[in-house]
């Protein structure tokens, strides 16, 4: 499975150079002057490429998969300009047709080198402005987060609504950090949520950037504006061998941390149940159903699980409410529409069977600090018993 993932990874990446030094090579063609500017092109490409990708197997380069998952973006967005130029090309194209208009034709698509060169260099400066607007739209969406508001009703009781807040996938580090902790501060503040659920993957694989830059600090400021506090899961990238020191990191700050764990809330005289799961990159973690065991399930029951790969197993379950993260929404299109393929419900909310389900693209980001086709975001989700007087 390793290595089909590796040679599936190697075969994007060619494909990716081929995209992207293609359309390299149609921006620049105007001023290319010769045959041996084309080639040292295609070669620049693809160094870079296997140079990078080199470097990313080795581990000869520090946080080589940032500048792996850089240059990959690069292309992908080379390609993107490409593919919107050309959509550009054909409409107007389609225009001289739909109107036939002998003027409006001859001035776009005339024979004339005057009227071929304005063309030309046209859409060349419309693919470096769309180029430009992908990347600085990229950052926007991962650095300016968006609140999503959802009111649930369970069929159990709940004299008073729960305000629920959810940031997943925070990936705290060198990227996003004391900043986007003060953000949500910020956030959860004006929304006034009572607690908030953090459902795994809340540092970027370890403690160095969290310990360097005193998060600690910020996220206990986070944690005492809210009356129920911060409850979290770890995911998959809180277990990549740095598991007791993210914990005790987290827990230091005064988050409660749920592995393979139940606790309760007395929500003004009312139980709420919270079961938090291990990210599936444990494998001995235990099953839900033992979790479930130890509550009452007559009483509202929230759960934590990082990823949304058992909703439809939980849906059979007395769950009332999952939260989860981990597909990011596939944070880079085309993604989104794989995430979607290939999970029962990949990003958004849904009432499935038993239970409604929650899953966030996160609110922090993986690797490079681009989102396209996906948002950071934080939920609102105001959690309603069956008994609670709606007029009021």
């Amino acid at each position: 499975m390793r290595y089909a993932c590796l040679l599936t990874s190697i075969a994007l990446l060619e494909l990716f150079s081929t995209g992207a030094a293609l359309s390299l090579q149609w921006w620049l063609q105007p001023w290319i002057g010769s045959t041996t500017t084309s080639v040292a092109l295609w070669i620049g490409v693809f160094l870079i490429t296997h140079v990078l990708l080199l470097l990313s197997i080795t581990k000869l380069l520090a946080n080589s998969y940032r500048w792996m998952s850089g240059w990959m973006l690069v292309m992908h967005f080379i390609m993107l300009t490409a593919v919107a130029t050309s959509v550009l090309y054909g409409g107007l194209w389609l225009l001289t047709l739909l109107f036939s208009d002998a003027i409006f034709t001859n001035m776009l698509f005339g024979n004339t080198a005057d009227s071929s060169m304005v063309i030309a260099i046209g859409l060349r400066i419309f693919a470096l402005l769309f180029f430009i607007g992908l990347f600085i739209y990229s950052l926007y969406s991962a650095y300016i987060p968006v609140v999503r508001e959802l009111s649930i009703t369970i069929h159990k009781p709940l004299k008073n609504p729960l305000r629920i807040a959810v940031a997943s996938d925070l990936h705290l580090g060198r990227l996003f950090g004391n900043k986007a902790i003060e953000r949500l501060h910020i956030m959860l503040s004006k929304h006034q949520a009572d607690i908030l659920l953090m459902p795994g993957d809340i540092m970027d694989d370890n403690t160095q950037a969290f310990n360097t830059y005193n998060m600690k600090d910020s996220l206990a400021k986070l944690v005492a504006i809210l009356p129920y506090g911060v409850y979290a899961t770890l995911g998959n990238h809180d277990l990549y061998g740095h598991e007791q020191p993210i914990s005790d990191s987290l827990r230091a700050a005064g988050v409660q941390l749920l592995n393979d764990e139940i606790t309760h809330l007395n929500h003004q005289g009312e139980m709420v149940w919270l079961m938090g799961r291990f990210d599936n990159h444990k494998h001995q973690r235990v099953a839900t159903s033992e979790l479930l065991a130890q509550v009452n399930n007559a009483e509202p029951v929230i759960l934590l699980d990082h990823r949304p790969s058992a909703i439809l197993e939980h849906s059979k379950l007395p769950i009332d409410l999952q939260v989860s993260g981990h597909t990011h929404n596939g944070q880079i299109f085309p993604v989104n529409f794989i995430i979607n393929a290939i999970n029962r419900l990949g990003y958004g909310y849904e009432a499935i069977g038993k239970g409604h389900f929650v899953v966030s693209s996160g609110y922090g980001f993986w690797g490079i600090p681009f989102r396209l086709g996906s948002r950071s975001e934080i939920w609102i989700i105001n959690l309603i018993g069956t008994n609670i007087n709606t007029q009021i």
